[in-house]
């Protein structure tokens, strides 16, 4: 059969070809390939060999699986020998690998680079070393267990470990099924302890072909009906729920920031502590916590004793509209170069996994999830899934290659993150989703603005004292409910509870008995209760009464009675509180102390400043200085560059004419410059200027490349050589040259 190697088979494509190949394996083309004998030795390494087969899919993996099974990796094979292994036509397949270039040749004498053999593994399509002499041996006398073995093997891989390997005997001697298959000469002893399945009974046993029929095809993958509006609402709903799960995080580690573990991340008691709180499993927390340190809106204090803190980015997320939060969020997790859902398993050492630790970095997580997203979004809008593990097959078979041992884990891992952050919803990809990956920022925002309910401007206030949030609230009156009101249960009705700690809470940041009237009397969609309004004007009756200053603090109060209460108790002792006047008493502890002393004795105290106005003396919250993040490059690789493409390919069109073109005289400068040898290729190329001839140079780039090239001179002088494609050779970097025989 004619062949040709796969230098020669490169030289002889066109450019949209070589073009095509250069944007299907981009490091062919770093740096420039000199020749098409460079490209071919770059395409068939080992390293870009295995890159190129991450992006095949079962099907023409199978195919060159059965072009090994036929040696094509050490001679020409024809096509119709694959078509007979795999009982179907090849040619797409083919075609896929040569514009890849891991098969090359015509269909009468294709070859596979020889690399192949060794990233595949020892066993093609699972099956074993070829034995001749059994093609067509017959099966049909042996017995239902020696059956059973030749079938197991025949799934692959086809060796199994047998202690009766190690015994050579008679049919008449065998007991076991090995052993007559052994001696029957149906399986081949590779060592003492194990034994394999000739390729020729596996392809038989595979009824002649090389894989099943049903591995060729995609399997399906079941979806539900189109319902665009259901599904961008219920993204939007489990956004808002994991927004205010977000919320509540930060607010809890304003408060009481958790420990950073000496290994770093965070530790299992603090993970549970957080689940216990915001009413969530160990997953979701997990997930919570990664995502809140990726936006930036925690980090490690990197103190003597560190902790997780919120930074001081936590006020700008919290002030934007839920919307904007979500964008945050969402984009965060898209580039996110680690998998949360690893936190809690262990590792190769058998050590748990703790969640913001570098365990769980990975640099191709933003890739495979996004593939995952890119498979939904391939389907139309509204449509969706109806099981993980479909997609988990469609997608195992896209890419059998890629992801290694967490490829279907990873999937699996992305479709529940992308439900609870309303990324996806019904298993289908919401429509603001679609345009976050279509890098539409505006669009995507716009989206989720219109799928997220409206905020409400009421509220319903029960006889009970419990307050109902039928949706989001207006900011306003979210910050106005939450001053006055403890929360008691979330979902898409908020539930709230005033107490009269919650009451005492409000008048302490500075709000009056009458602004909260107002508050319940205007935004109360039902009457506000007795009950109510006398819980209000009672705690405001008694608060206020004593008042706090710096002295380093004081008290002073209008009912003496009351101030000699205090100071005959003993908190008066435990913060060194002496009266200095009639209604006035001082403090050496600072004020923010003293008045949570007095209120843990039973008194309601309120602070006041210099102008006698009721002060909020609670702390905000830690924060830390936001530290810059490192701009993540693009999950997608960047669009091909036509011009360097271009350029790429000039270059490697001028390698090979020079190393075909036939040479004449060859003038050489002795490591390159100076000498007697100068003065002759000066004269060279000033004969091949004159006479417009075309000549050969050996050329050294700026980066101690060595280059060949064939130019037409146009003029020499000055140190440099001219050519008339306005190319400039400095003439110390040119070693030889030599006029081109026609």
């Amino acid at each position: 059969m004619p062949a040709t190697s796969l230098a020669d088979w490169l030289r002889s494509k066109s450019d949209d070809e070589l073009a095509a190949l250069l944007a299907a394996r981009r490091d062919l083309a770093t740096p420039p390939p000199a020749t098409s004998m460079v490209l071919a030795t770059r395409a068939g390494s080992a390293g870009s060999t295995a890159r190129a087969l991450e992006d095949l899919d079962t099907f023409t993996l199978a195919v060159l699986d059965a072009l090994l099974l036929t040696d094509a990796d050490t001679e020409a094979v024809p096509a119709d020998a694959v078509a007979a292994l795999l009982g179907a036509d090849p040619a797409p397949a083919l075609d896929r690998l040569r514009a890849r270039a891991i098969a090359w040749g015509d269909d009468d004498a294709l070859r596979v680079v020889p690399v192949v053999r060794d990233l595949l593994g020892p066993f093609p399509a699972g099956l074993g070393a070829s034995v001749p002499e059994l093609a067509g041996a017959d099966l049909e006398s042996i017995g239902e267990d020696e059956r059973a073995v030749l079938h197991t093997l025949a799934a692959g891989p086809p060796i199994g470990r047998t202690r009766d390997a190690n015994s050579t005997m008679t049919l008449a001697e065998a007991t076991t099924p090995i052993q007559r298959l052994l001696a029957r000469g149906l399986l081949v002893r590779r060592d003492d302890g194990t034994v394999e399945l000739p390729r020729e009974l596996g392809i038989a046993l595979r009824g002649g072909r090389s894989c099943s029929p049903g591995a060729l095809a995609e399997p399906e993958l079941p979806t539900t009906p189109p319902q665009p509006s259901t599904v961008d609402t219920a993204g939007a709903g489990e956004a808002m729920e994991f927004l205010r799960q977000t919320e509540a995080l930060l607010a809890l580690w304003s408060a009481e920031p958790p420990p950073v573990l000496k290994a770093g991340g965070l530790g299992v008691r603090e993970l549970r502590r957080l689940a216990r709180e915001l009413e969530v499993d160990d997953r979701r927390a997990a997930l919570l916590v990664e995502l809140a340190a990726g936006a930036g809106l925690v980090a490690d204090s990197q103190t003597t004793t560190p902790e997780w803190v919120p930074t001081t980015l936590t006020d700008s997320w919290l002030a934007s509209a839920p919307g904007q939060r979500w964008l945050t969020i969402a984009q965060t997790w898209l580039d996110l170069p680690r998998l949360p859902g690893l936190a809690g398993q262990r590792d190769a050492k058998d050590r748990v996994m703790a969640p913001l630790s570098e365990e769980l970095r990975r640099p191709l997580a933003p890739v495979a999830r996004r593939r995952v997203l890119d498979a939904l979004a391939d389907l139309p809008p509204g449509v969706g899934v109806r099981d993980t593990e479909d997609l988990v097959a469609v997608l195992a078979w896209r890419a059998p290659r890629r992801g290694g041992r967490l490829r279907d884990e990873t999937v699996r891992q992305t479709i529940a993150e992308a439900a609870v952050l309303g990324v996806t919803a019904l298993g289908a990809v919401t429509t603001a989703t679609r345009a976050l990956l279509a890098d539409d920022r505006g669009g995507a925002l716009a989206s989720m603005v219109d799928a997220m309910p409206k905020p409400i401007d009421h509220i319903l206030v029960q006889a009970d004292l419990t307050v109902i949030a039928p949706g989001p609230m207006e900011p306003e009156l979210a910050t106005d409910v939450k001053a006055v009101a403890d929360l008691e249960s979330a979902g898409h009705a908020t539930v709230y509870r005033v107490t009269e700690d919650s009451v005492r809470r409000a008048l302490d940041a500075g709000r009056t008995a009458d602004e909260l009237h107002e508050l319940f009397r205007t935004r109360s969609a039902t009457g506000v209760p007795q009950s109510l309004s006398y819980l209000i004007d009672d705690v405001a009756r008694r608060h206020g009464r004593l008042r706090g200053g710096a002295a380093a603090s004081f008290l002073r109060c209008d009912d003496e009675v009351l101030l000699a209460e205090v100071l005959g108790g003993p908190v008066a002792a435990e913060y060194e509180l002496r009266r200095i006047a009639p209604t006035v008493a001082v403090s050496p502890l600072p004020l923010a102390e003293v008045l949570d002393g007095l209120r843990a004795a039973g008194f309601a105290p309120a602070a006041e400043g210099p102008d006698g106005r009721v002060l909020d003396l609670r702390p905000s919250g830690r924060r830390i200085p936001a530290r810059a993040r490192a701009t993540r490059r693009a999950a997608t690789e960047p669009p091909v560059d036509p011009e360097q493409v271009t350029a790429v390919l000039a270059h490697l069109r001028a390698g090979d004419r020079a190393a075909t073109s036939r040479k004449g005289a060859e003038v050489r400068l002795p490591g390159g410059g100076g000498g007697s040898d100068t003065a002759a290729t000066m004269a060279l190329l000033a004969r091949a200027s004159r006479e417009q001839r075309e000549v050969w140079i050996g050329y050294v780039d700026s980066h101690g490349t060595a280059t060949q090239r064939v130019i037409t001179p146009a003029h020499v002088g000055g140190g440099v050589l001219m050519s008339t494609d306005d190319q400039r050779y400095p003439l110390h970097r040119i070693t030889s040259a030599a006029l081109v025989e026609d």
